[in-house]
């Protein structure tokens, strides 16, 4: 029998925008008048605009909420006609996010996987040394900089065609790192084939990673299965989004 979650049972909840924020030219983050102290980085909510669709949004933060969204599709632009006082519905928190491991922390966002690295690097503002990687095409696609800065982390930036910080992926930063510190974590979170080489970098080098998955969510509690990832059933939206994978032991 399938069990479900509450939070991914119950109705969607009316949501009024209480902020908006330009972040590039075509990203907005938006502030909710929703409160979810209990949610956490990684996890993610939909959002329902009637007669539109619902998709998928990493949480920014949770208390207030907030979501930061392209525009890159329909569903995305129509967001980005709404104005402070309209309104969203949203379910959530859903899904299994980040578990914070002790030891230095190396984040690496990919495009526009910045929002639960944001959020994760301000829950994790305890002393620890904390690394962000932003990697976008061009300078103008870099998301989140002074958020970053703000937050008191080390900001690493590449760009695919060296337009800004070090010209390449995200691996020309990544490496350094991971030689200087072999005891940090690593959480990720991107398009699949960035994802992907992290993975197989990372167990080739023993080093524990935790790596968010973007898929085709539609349901967001395992019913519908589009939002598989591999071959062995694994569900972004359940059992993720966020891949835990542990050091093997030596």
């Amino acid at each position: 029998m399938l069990h479900l979650d509450d939070k991914a049972l119950s109705l969607p909840q009316v949501a009024h925008i209480v902020r908006l924020e330009n972040e590039n030219y075509r990203t907005k983050t938006f502030t909710l008048d929703v409160h979810w102290p209990e949610a956490y980085p990684g996890q993610f909510l939909m959002a329902w605009l009637p007669g539109v669709d619902e998709k998928p949004f990493s949480l920014l933060s949770n208390d207030p909420v907030q979501i930061s969204v392209a525009a890159v599709g329909r569903f995305s632009r129509q967001m980005h006609t709404l104005s402070s006082g309209d309104t969203v519905w949203v379910r959530g928190p859903l899904g299994h996010g980040y578990q914070p491991q002790s030891g230095p922390m190396i984040g690496v966002a990919g495009g526009y996987g910045v929002s639960p690295l944001h959020f994760l690097a301000r829950r994790l503002g305890d002393g620890r040394e904390r690394h962000i990687i932003i990697g976008a095409r061009t300078a103008r696609d870099l998301l989140f900089r002074e958020k970053f800065r703000a937050a008191g982390v080390h900001l690493h930036v590449t760009t695919d065609d060296g337009s800004a910080g070090q010209h390449g992926f995200v691996t020309v930063a990544l490496l350094p790192l991971l030689e200087r510190l072999p005891t940090a974590t690593v959480y990720a979170c991107g398009p699949k084939p960035m994802l992907e080489a992290l993975r197989s970098l990372c167990q080739e080098r023993n080093i524990a990673c935790q790596l968010s998955w973007e898929s085709y969510i539609r349901c967001g509690f395992g019913v519908c299965g589009s939002c598989a990832v591999g071959k062995d059933g694994w569900l972004a939206c359940k059992d993720g989004p966020v891949e835990v994978i542990l050091p093997a032991r030596v």
